[in-house]
Formats: structure tokens, C-alpha cells, sequence
């Protein structure tokens, strides 16, 4: 046992001498492949969490699939990969089958129009009546006469499913095209005149306009406060609960979580879930 105890201080001593860390050797000994699939709207997170995670452990390959929120869990449940991404929370047929729901930031929902559009401010119920194709002209809203040109998102997105719900019109709505990406349906709003859509909200740019609900602009320290009721959590499942996976998942959930992982989702305009 003594012998042990003077082995693993010599070791410590080595690290600290070349200017390591016991959380660098850590580090250094892990290696393999992490795999995670799932939600378009969580790319911007995925990406920068991957490129900070790959720095501190370089022997790991952290790669990230965008196939939509549904389809990251289908393949995490099938066993195709380590984490599946939603950006929503999971359905209870999901935690039925085993999907262990694991929120790690607050995402807001922005309402986004094309940059001509005089309209910056609707009611909830305004934008459901345009949702639903109750209202189809911009001048009802107080805007030019121009048609309205409704995009949404794709069956199985979570941005969609998260929206609808939140706006309580699931199976209602009326689109006039349905896109398979945030950066599709950006794109879009963005050159069609009239247009209207949702994206994240660490999504938008200076290519659309985003729209004030009920008085209320999607910005972060509304979402934190309460005020901007369009948010919605970005999950990475797993099957099972943190503890019960590999070394890997375990050291990407425990970096998520420390003050370097809570750093990037705040630069990447999240709020961070703890």
C-alpha cells in the first residue's frame, strides 16, 4: 500500500513538473469516438461544445450529426449513437423506450420576418390566426397589403413541435412551405417578401427581422426573466440515466457541466439549464 501512495506521488510530481494538471492526465487517458445525432437548431451549441471538449481531451472524436430532433432519438434508442439532441423535451413514448432526458440549455423561439416588413410587434393570438390561416393578408396586422407567406419547420422538428405546442396549435397550422433546417428557413424569410418563420433564437442575424410577442422581444434576459414565453429546453438524451454510461458520455456531460462548458453555451446565446 505504501509502495502504491509513493508511486502515484512521483506521477503527480512528473505532471506537475512539465506544467500538467491531474485533471490533464485524466484528460490524456481517455480516447475513443463520441457520436451524437439530432436537432438542426442545436448546432451552433454542438459545434462550439465539441471544439472546446476536443481541446481538453485531444484523443477523443466528438462527431455530430443534424438530422432533426426526432430522428437523434430514434438513433439513440437504436443504439447508432452515444447522445441524441432535441430541442424539445422528450415525448413520453421516448422515456417509455428508455431516452433519459437530460436538459443542458434554455433556448428562445424567435418569430422572424423578411427586413421590409413594417410589422415588429404581434399578439399570441395574432400569430396563431396567422399560423392557422385565419389571417393571410399583412394589412389585417396593421402592415402593407401583401400576402403572408407562412414557413415552418418539418415534421419531426423539435423547433416545430416545441412551437406548435407552445402556441397550443398542434396539427393546425397552415404552411406554406416546410423546411428541414434552422438555416433553411432563415434563408427563406429572408428573401421572400412577406414572409414569416421561426428559428432559435442564437440563430438570428441581420438578415430578417425579429418579432416582438405580446410587447415582449426575444432576447435572452426576457427568456431568463419569464417575460418571452416562446423558449423551450435543448436536450442531449441518453439511454439511461448520465451515471449508467461510458467513460466518454460521462466526460462530455461532466465538461458540459463545468465552468468551461457553461461558458460556451452563454457565448453561443443560451441559457445555461443549471
Amino acid at each position: 500500500m505504501k509502495n502504491k501512495f509513493i508511486k502515484s506521488c512521483v506521477v503527480y510530481l512528473a505532471i506537475m513538473a512539465v506544467g500538467g494538471s491531474c485533471s490533464n492526465a485524466f484528460a490524456s487517458s481517455l480516447s475513443g469516438k463520441l457520436s451524437l445525432a439530432g436537432s438542426t437548431s442545436m448546432e451552433k451549441l454542438c459545434e462550439a461544445m465539441s471544439e472546446s471538449f476536443m481541446e481538453e481531451y485531444p484523443d477523443i472524436l466528438v462527431s455530430v450529426e443534424y438530422t432533426g430532433s426526432s430522428s437523434g432519438i430514434e438513433s439513440l434508442l437504436h443504439g447508432r449513437v452515444d447522445i441524441g439532441n432535441a430541442s424539445r423535451s422528450l415525448k413520453v413514448g421516448e422515456k417509455e423506450k428508455g431516452a433519459f432526458e437530460n436538459i443542458v440549455a434554455i433556448d428562445g423561439i424567435a418569430v422572424i420576418t423578411d427586413r421590409k416588413n413594417s410589422v415588429s410587434e404581434l399578439s399570441f393570438e395574432q400569430l396563431v390566426s396567422v399560423y392557422t390561416g385565419e389571417v393571410r393578408n399583412w394589412n389585417e396586422l396593421g402592415g402593407s397589403d401583401e400576402p403572408i407567406v407562412v414557413i415552418g419547420r418539418e415534421a419531426g422538428s423539435g423547433t416545430r413541435s416545441a412551437f406548435e405546442e407552445l402556441l397550443k396549435v398542434e396539427g393546425a397550422c397552415r404552411y406554406a412551405q416546410e423546411l428541414d433546417s434552422t438555416g433553411a428557413v432563415l434563408a427563406k424569410v429572408a428573401s421572400t417578401p412577406g414572409a414569416i418563420g421561426y428559428v432559435s433564437l442564437d440563430a438570428v442575424n441581420d438578415s430578417v427581422r425579429s418579432v416582438s410577442l405580446n410587447g415582449v422581444s426575444a432576447e435572452e434576459q426576457n427568456i431568463k426573466a419569464g417575460k418571452y414565453k416562446l423558449s423551450r429546453p435543448f436536450v442531449m438524451s441518453t439511454k439511461g440515466a448520465v451515471s449508467e454510461q461510458n467513460k466518454l458520455v460521462r466526460a462530455w456531460f461532466s465538461y458540459l457541466r463545468s465552468e468551461k462548458g457553461q461558458s460556451v453555451i452563454s457565448k453561443v446565446g443560451l441559457i445555461a439549464a443549471q
